[in-house]
């Protein structure tokens, strides 16, 4: 057997012989990944330079727009690498780099969804008592207690899994995940499958209970108002739904791919819904929240304005 720590790579057995179609699809990947780093970009700078957008819930979207660089630069620099090759090698370093970050990534993105769905709940079911129950104090805890859980729990799923012993260093993806690394040992990973459905359960499970109990609260309190009160509602809550939904589809599916026999599904869907949530999450936020939010889109016009012009 060997220990995981003395192998230097792992291979990933998803890729496909691409040929000369592989710059194709490396400009393909490139463009996307460069769309997706402009446009979050784009909105981190219009809420952090106007003092209109100072207000928890666009606080929240900053951090869900940093998320989206921090996932998307999880994964797109390796795979735009990976096309390039015709041996599909990483190693083990750089692997447990990427779980890391796209454990990191999807955690952040539950929390974050989570804590808006909070907001949302706050604004539309408590408007006179708004301002007191999510207050300065409250803004930066929920914030900073994001990043420091998700940091802390995955640092943990990482470093129960860096010690297994390996019997294969085939990896059947296209970059790197957890389960995909514990699924190759031949050591006792017992520990390792309990502590994996704990945190499938608290970042996947929990929050979407929590999201779905708070919408029922909003949604009853919507058509207990006028319709101006339902449309202001829906304007807000409308783009977080639709995130919501974007994320969970791919993120169930990786669940289901990880957890289930899934050999009856084509390789290449396998692919595209494996890549789903990293690659199409970090554009469709900026896209969905630019579009519907009106302060957003107009300061967003008026910043590219301001550029263009100069």
């Amino acid at each position: 057997m060997l220990n995981s720590s003395h192998s230097s790579h792992f291979t990933l057995g998803a890729y496909v012989d691409l040929g000369l179609l592989k710059w194709l699809y490396f400009l393909i990947v490139l463009s996307v990944y460069v769309l997706i780093l402009l446009s979050n970009l784009l909105l981190i700078i219009v809420i952090c330079l106007n003092r209109t957008l100072h207000e928890p819930m666009y606080i929240f979207l900053c951090s869900l727009f940093m998320n989206e660089l921090l996932g998307s630069t999880g994964l797109f620099p390796m795979l735009l690498f990976q096309i390039t090759q015709d041996v599909h090698t990483i190693r083990t370093y750089f692997c447990f780099i990427q779980i890391f970050f796209i454990h990191f990534y999807i955690t952040i993105e539950f929390v974050i969804q989570t804590v808006l769905s909070y907001d949302r709940y706050l604004a539309i079911c408590f408007p006179l008592q708004y301002s007191t129950r999510m207050n300065t104090n409250k803004l930066i805890f929920l914030t900073a207690f994001t990043w420091i859980y998700a940091f802390a729990i995955i640092l943990v799923l990482v470093l129960l899994s860096s010690p297994l012993q390996l019997c294969e260093h085939s990896i059947s993806k296209v970059y790197c995940i957890n389960y995909s690394v514990v699924k190759l040992s031949c050591s006792d990973t017992s520990i390792n499958n309990i502590y994996g459905l704990f945190i499938t359960f608290v970042t996947f499970f929990g929050p979407l209970i929590f999201i779905a109990c708070t919408y029922i609260r909003i949604f009853r309190e919507c058509f207990r108002g006028s319709k101006q009160t339902r449309q202001k509602a829906l304007s807000t809550c409308g783009p977080h739904l639709a995130s919501i939904i974007n994320f969970s589809f791919g993120s169930l599916f990786e669940v289901l791919q990880s957890r289930f026999d899934l050999r009856n599904v084509h390789s290449v869907i396998q692919v595209v819904l494996s890549l789903y949530f990293l690659a199409v999450q970090p554009l469709f936020n900026p896209l969905i929240y630019g579009f519907k939010l009106t302060k957003v889109r107009e300061l967003s016009k008026s910043l590219l304005r301001s550029v263009v012009s100069h």
